[in-house]
This record gives structure tokens, sequence and C-alpha cells, in this order.
């Protein structure tokens, strides 16, 4: 029996199994699955979606109830043609909600009482157990020991989306309440430029790996190899730079930086691309970036202004709050500035690092399975799942995955030509009534991550494009239409950038470019809350930007007005 496109469903096992979307069932449960576009778009290859669609799930739903979330239970997910859907688990009557109010209260207190201190254990458990998983030799191990390091990865996994969740739901939790204060208190919420500036001007982990490339690249001019870096391109930087005179020093200390800070990889969530690490190219690009540009590490001016900006604005608020009130709106803008240092950093920490980490044991796995003719490549093993690589890790020459293989990396071509739809609704259910679903769950990760306002159409202002606000500003400039993280080389100073979504790998290009466009976005998601730390302008949720934009074509943004307008056509 043949598929649709052709393929062989017999080979077509379950990607993720018990999590397949399934119309029928999964639409009798709830009338609304809504596409993770920031984070599935392009579509995960299987052993990503795997792990995702598993221990996201979990997290969200660990999260929700160690914080006894009022009115919702975190998430449900499922795997569609590479793509991650997820609905809401309502809490559904008044009464439990109350019951979960009260607990609710107390399961917050430690964000309240000490956030810093909070997040420091957090990030010293999960650290302790990146490095246990580091201190085995993978390519001298037995096939026992490297199986039982994957194994061990799957269960660091899923203890990174329980502090992953738990900590987001905390963070955000605390800023939506900010946001429904500053709403009913002062008539404003987060698209609002005074809201922006009360919660910009702040440093992060993502920030500083960008200043330390920064440094490096002033330590390179300093060298005399600015004449390298600038002359080559990005796979030659790394080896061009050794040939020169002093140049092993200087890779000796940059590699030394990665050894710390270069667990990640270009996308953030995914796993079948080189880390840092591996492929030190894309940070000497950064590098390279920084010496076209030329000055300053110009985020430290700005952040000054930010902070400068936001003393004011915090004066100005304050002293429009009643004194009764004061104490806790106080405490709620406190979380809420922290919420854009933890997206951020979480990012680093969580995400990205672990992500590194399932590489790092899933390719010892390949390395293997493809000597031993199991997989026909290395990169077969994002193809195939935990299930059937515990079936023959122990004694990989006994068995053939190759047809498997095969079959799901046909697929996931054919999902890479065909975009998912945003949401799949029941007959009957439109996109309002599933809009106002999200709006009563009051969940902080769906409204101002994942998938946040949908923009409002304004015909008078004939305007080619609507978004939503993630940073205030005016830009016009040449666009550059960006799809994927191998492209971020072609960003050229003074030029808007138009992408699917953003994350920290691209977050040195906002040092030079005037502003942003992405198809999918919220208030915490990467691309506004680098906007705001940069000062410029970012449109979210315009969903067709990267169709309709074309590189080079001059556009004009109004992000107060949720427009975009192109100029050229």
């Amino acid at each position: 029996m043949t598929t649709a496109n052709g393929l062989d469903s017999a080979k077509l096992s379950a990607v993720v199994p018990g999590f397949e979307f399934d119309e029928k069932a999964d639409l009798a449960q709830s009338p609304a699955w809504f596409l993770d576009g920031t984070h599935s778009v392009p579509p995960w290859t299987p052993l990503f979606g795997w792990f995702w669609i598993n221990f996201c799930r979990h997290g969200m739903q660990y999260g929700a109830e160690k914080l006894s979330l009022p009115t919702v239970k975190g998430w449900d997910w499922r795997f569609k043609n590479g793509g991650g859907y997820l609905t809401l688990l309502l809490v559904k009557t008044e009464a439990e909600q109350r019951q979960r109010e009260a607990r609710f209260r107390e399961a917050i207190r430690p964000f309240v009482e000490d956030y810093d201190a909070l997040w420091q254990s957090q990030l010293t458990e999960i650290l302790a157990r990146y490095e246990d998983l580091k201190k085995l030799d993978l390519d001298k191990a037995s096939n026992i020991e490297v199986l039982d390091n994957f194994e061990q990865t799957i269960n660091v996994c899923r203890r990174m989306w329980e502090i992953h969740m738990y900590m987001m739901y905390g963070t955000f939790t605390a800023y939506i309440l900010f946001e429904n204060m500053c709403r009913n208190l002062l008539q404003i919420d987060d698209t609002h430029p005074l809201f922006h500036k009360l919660i910009t001007g702040f440093d992060n982990k993502v920030l500083q790996v960008d200043k330390k490339i920064w440094e490096f690249s002033q330590r390179a001019a300093k060298m005399g190899l600015s004449e390298i870096v600038l002359t080559s391109e990005p796979m030659n930087i790394a080896k061009n730079i050794e040939a020169a005179p002093n140049g092993r020093d200087f890779m000796r200390d940059f590699r030394a930086f990665l050894d710390e800070d270069g667990w990640r990889m270009q996308r953030m969530s995914e796993m079948n691309m080189p880390t840092w690490i591996e492929d030190p190219s894309p940070p000497l690009t950064n590098m390279k970036q920084f010496l076209v540009k030329g000055g300053g590490f110009n985020l430290e001016e700005e952040r000054v202004k930010l902070a400068q900006e936001r003393e004011a604005a915090e004066k100005e608020v304050l002293a429009r709050i009643a004194p009764e009130q004061k104490g806790w709106f106080t405490t709620l803008l406190r979380l809420a500035q922290k919420s854009g240092v933890f997206s951020e950093e979480h990012d680093h920490y969580l995400d990205l690092y672990m992500h590194a980490m399932m590489r790092r044991s899933a390719l010892a796995i390949a390395r293997r399975l493809a000597a031993a003719g199991t997989i026909g490549s290395v990169d077969d093993i994002f193809f195939i799942i935990p299930e059937e690589i515990r079936k023959v890790a122990l004694a990989p020459e006994q068995f053939d995955l190759k047809p498997t293989v095969a079959a799901r990396r046909a697929a996931w071509m054919e999902w890479c030509k065909t975009p998912n739809p945003p949401v799949i609704l029941a007959e009957g259910f439109d996109m309002d009534q599933a809009m106002g679903v999200l709006v009563k769950s009051n969940d902080p990760i769906a409204l101002k991550v994942v998938v946040g306002a949908m923009p409002v159409v304004r015909p008078e202002l004939k305007a080619d494009l609507h978004g939503t606000c993630g940073s205030p500003g005016v830009a016009e400039g040449p666009a550059r239409v960006i799809m994927s993280e191998e492209e971020l080389a072609d960003v050229q100073p003074g030029e808007i950038l138009v992408a699917a979504t953003t994350s920290p790998s691209w977050t040195p290009v906002f040092s030079f470019i005037k502003g942003v466009v992405v198809d999918r976005g919220a208030s915490l998601s990467h691309a506004a809350i680098v906007g705001r730390e940069y000062g410029i302008p970012v449109l979210m949720n315009v969903f067709v930007g990267t169709q309709q934009i074309k590189t080079g074509q001059r556009i004009r943004m109004d992000t107060n007005l949720g427009a975009l307008f192109i100029l050229d056509k």
C-alpha cells in the first residue's frame, strides 16, 4: 500500500507513537489545534520531533501542575507532517479554578521571594546533568555504554523540560498578571511603548555571548587578522586564521570560548545541524559581520539609554498607581522585567544546550550504525526514533534500517515542500472561537510566545501586510528575506530582516539592521525581546511576510500601526 505521495506506508511507522495527529479522535477531544510555528517551521526531523512532542508536552503539564495554574493544566501535543500541534487543557469548573488559585498563591512564592536564587538553583542542577553526560568518551565506550548514555540523555531531556516549563510558567504568568494590572490601572497593554520601556534594558546570557564574539573581532583587528577574516568564505575562516603566523593562538582561545558557550546550533529547535563546537563557521561569520559594521558594541550604549527610559517610565506609572496597590504592582513589575532575561537565557542553557547533548549522543550511536551498515550514513540517525535505536544499538550488524530511513527522509522532504496549516479546526468551529479559547485559558506561553495576538486589519491604512507590535518604531529600507540560518551571512547593514521566526543565533545581525518582520511571534518571543533591547521595530504575526516580500524590495514598517507597506512592486 502506498500513500498519496507514492511512499510505502508500511515503512512509515509512527514518528511519535501515541501522539500522531488523528483528525477524528483529536478534533473530538478539542476543536482547535494550533501549529507551533515558532519552533516547528520548517518541519522537524523525526528524531527531534519525538523528543519535542514527548517531553515539551510532559514539561508543560508538569509546570502547570507544580504551580497549580488556575485556568490551564498545560498543553496536549500532536505530531503532523513534521509540525507540532498543540491544544490547551483547560480547567473545566470554577470550583476547581478557585482551589487551584489558592494553591497557586503558595506555589508562586519562590518566584516572588528570590527569583534569582530560584533560577540559579535550576541552572546549577541542569548544568551538572550535562556535565555528567559529557564524562563518557563516546568513541572509546562500548555499545552498552553508548546506549546507556543515550538513555541518560533522554532522562536529562525530560528533566530539562520540567525545569523549563516550571520556570517559564512561573515567570510568564507574573508577566500576564502585570499586563492585566497595567490594562486595568493604566489602560495600556504589552504592545504599548510605555509598557515596552518598563521591561527593557537588561543584560542576558545570549547578549553576553554576542559581546564575547564582538571582543574577538576587536582582538582579530589588533592582531592583524582582519583582512583574513573579511576576505574568507565562512567555511574557510577558521582554516585561514590558523594558517596565519599568530592565528593558532587566536583560534585556541576562540575554541576555548566555544567549549563553554558553543553547545548550540544555528536553529534552536532541531538537532540535524552541527554545533558551534563541531563547526565554528557561524560565530566566526558573526565576528566577520562585526568587523564589517565597525564601531563599538552598540548594545551597551543602547542599554544605558533604555535603562534611563525605564527608570523614567517607572516613576511615571508609579505616580499613577494608588498607594494601596503599589506594593503588588511593583512586585509584579520586577518579575515581568525578568521575563525577557529568562526567555533568552533559557534558550541558551536549556533548549540549545540540551539539543546539543541530544545530537552528541545520537551521533555516537549513528557512527556505529553506519559502520555496521544498519543505516547508510551518519545523518540517517535523524530519521529513526528511540524505539528503533534501542532495537538495533547493541548488535547493529544484525539489522537494516535503511528502508525505514529512506521512507521517512522522503516523507520529510515532502513536508518541507508543503507548509502545515497554522491551525486545524473542527467543522463549524472558526478562528474567532479558537482565539477565544486562548484568551480564556490565560496561558502565558500560548498568548505571549507561541501563538500570540492576531493582527487587526485596518483597511484605511491601505497596508500590504498587517501584524502586531513586538517593538515600537518605524523603519524603511531594503528587505532581506531569510528562510534558513545558513543565509544569515547574507544580511547587510541597513536592511530590514524578514523571516518566519528568529532565535539566539540570529541576535548579532540585530546590531546593524533597521527592523524585523516575522511571520510568527509574540511579545515574549526572541525577535520581540531582542528588537526592544536593540531599539529597532519588530512587526510580528504577519503570517505571509516571507511569501509576499522579496529580497531587495523597499518596504516601510510602522509597528505602532501594525502595518507594512511594500514600496517596490
